[in-house]
């Protein structure tokens, strides 16, 4: 038998190894920041009320959505991207959202690395659909790959200027609250991995309390589940529509307005609220005490600080906070869909004088090649939702017409969301749309409606 002696140096650094071992070990199961300050600022593009993050999976760049209402890390795998992120040890699951559809099915893969910004993982879960349905980029006219929400916001405390657009990323430990008279904090609980506050609306003459899900993957403000019990019930003024897009298909329901949302001394006025057909929330009902849900119209008018590991939310006003609540008014939904050649004027080039160029074949055919224009391809817009008895719907337009102009400029000027928005203008403003359907070149026009 041998027996091994080690000087007082040697052990401490078998310790040290140890410990770092241990630590890495401990590090692969959660997010942890690779700096000295344990803290990192990322930039994030914000869209339709969305916070869309850079996340690298196995060293691929991609676009992922910032969701507190999802459990899960998503990929969109219809994108292709399966065989460049080298997916592996797979298995198929079911998953199941809001929507009309059933259950999507999906591959659960291990051992992926993920970054965003300083923050690494090692060993991270992705749940890669491959649905061609579930595609949120032709909606939002940008890129989007995946989600994440619940394995970021309980490793890190997560903080989200909505305002400068930047995220903030804090090892838990090291994260230290400043002193702050104009904010509030609200304690956070939690089903399923999800964020839930309490809060109360004034509707129809009474104050109701509500649990909500915070669900910062939505771009609305805020849905109730509707119950008679409770009292929360839309008023008499409201309209049906298409309210969005979840996991399991469409969402259909009753949008209308509030008279007040107040999260503790916070009030937002005359807020957007929609009622969600049942048949679409029975898979989000379960956890029997929620009312509904809290979403980006409202998250983005406060800079926001989600600590998951001590159940708080910080909420500080900034300048969203007192724009007013807006809403479609025209009854169009848009999506990017594919591409279209357009004509249009070339920047001159040499001292051509904007004469055509002239040339002959072997037939003796003249060909005349005008230098001044070019053909570019540009992204197409179609309708793909139309509210029935809306201002557009009631002008002739029809689900599929390609938009070719609106009031008179080629829609091929505008990002998707510049367009959106110009159906949220104030009531009575006209709207000339030109489209094409079935291959004719059609002109309607009506006027943006108020039914509030």
């Amino acid at each position: 038998m041998k027996i091994a002696f080690f000087s007082l140096k040697e052990l401490l650094n078998l310790i040290l190894v140890f410990f770092c071992l241990c630590n890495l070990s401990f590090s692969q199961k959660k997010f942890f920041i690779q700096n000295k300050k344990q803290s990192d600022k990322v930039k994030f593009q914000l869209i339709n009320n969305l916070v869309i993050i850079p996340v690298e999976v196995n060293d691929v760049k991609l676009s992922f959505l910032l969701d507190t209402g999802v459990s899960k890390v998503i990929i969109f795998n219809f994108l292709n991207v399966s065989d460049t992120l080298k997916i592996k040890d797979t298995e198929t699951i079911f998953l199941r959202g809001l929507g009309e559809g059933e259950s999507v099915e999906a591959l659960r893969s291990k051992n992926n690395v993920l970054k965003i910004g300083d923050a690494v993982k090692l060993n991270q879960d992705l749940f890669a659909i491959y649905d061609s349905n579930l595609n949120f980029a032709p909606r939002l006219g940008f890129p989007v790959h995946g989600i994440i929400g619940f394995d970021l916001f309980k490793d890190l405390v997560v903080e989200i200027n909505y305002s400068k657009k930047v995220l903030r990323l804090t090892a838990p430990e090291k994260y230290r609250y400043k002193k702050c008279k104009k904010c509030e904090r609200l304690n956070l609980e939690f089903y399923n991995g999800k964020p839930y506050i309490n809060a109360e609306v004034m509707m129809n003459r009474r104050e109701v309390p509500v649990k909500l899900l915070i669900d910062s993957g939505g771009s609305d403000a805020l849905w109730l589940f509707e119950d008679d019990s409770l009292g929360i019930k839309s008023s008499n003024k409201y309209f049906y529509d298409f309210l969005g897009h979840g996991l399991s298909g469409s969402v259909y329901g009753k949008r209308s307005k509030i008279r007040t949302l107040s999260l503790k001394s916070f009030d937002l006025n005359k807020v957007n609220v929609s009622f969600p057909d049942s048949t679409f929330t029975s898979f989000a009902r379960k956890h029997k005490s929620r009312s509904g849900s809290l979403s980006g119209n409202i998250l983005k008018r406060f800079n926001v600080i989600f600590d998951y590991r001590n159940a708080i939310i910080t909420l500080t006003k900034n300048r969203y906070f007192k724009e007013e609540f807006q809403y479609n008014k025209s009854g169009i939904e848009l999506a990017h869909d594919g591409f279209r050649l357009v004509r249009e004027k070339d920047k001159p080039v040499g001292n051509n004088n904007g004469r055509h160029g002239n040339s002959q074949d072997q037939s003796g055919t003249k060909i005349i090649v005008d230098p001044q224009y070019k053909l570019s391809l540009k992204p197409a817009y179609a309708i793909v939702e139309l509210r029935q008895g809306s201002p557009a719907q009631k002008a002739g337009l029809l689900k599929g017409d390609t938009l070719l102009s609106i009031n008179n400029k080629s829609t091929h000027h505008f990002k998707l969301q510049e367009l959106i928005m110009m159906f949220y203008g104030d009531s009575g403003k006209r709207i000339k749309l030109k489209v094409e359907r079935n291959k004719r070149v059609l002109i309607f026009d009506f006027y943006l409606e108020d039914l509030f």
